[in-house]
């Protein structure tokens, strides 16, 4: 997962939630595939980044 201030264009490494230094509605998040190839999730908030990744974390360890 990634992040950026919407008003820049640099993307960088997510550190968790805590370790950000002002509130989730200020970012854009994306998510982008374990070796980083594929966009999974193109820029988008919080709450919907991080839903797709619970999806696919879910159906990743179901079977």
């Amino acid at each position: 997962m990634q992040y950026k201030l919407k008003k820049e264009t640099k993307w960088k490494k997510y550190p968790g939630k805590k370790k950000i230094k002002l509130q989730v509605s200020k970012y854009d998040f994306r998510l982008l595939s374990e070796d980083k190839s594929k966009i999974l999730v193109p820029s988008g908030n919080y709450k919907k980044v991080l839903k797709r990744f619970r999806q696919i974390e879910f159906f990743k360890h179901r079977g």
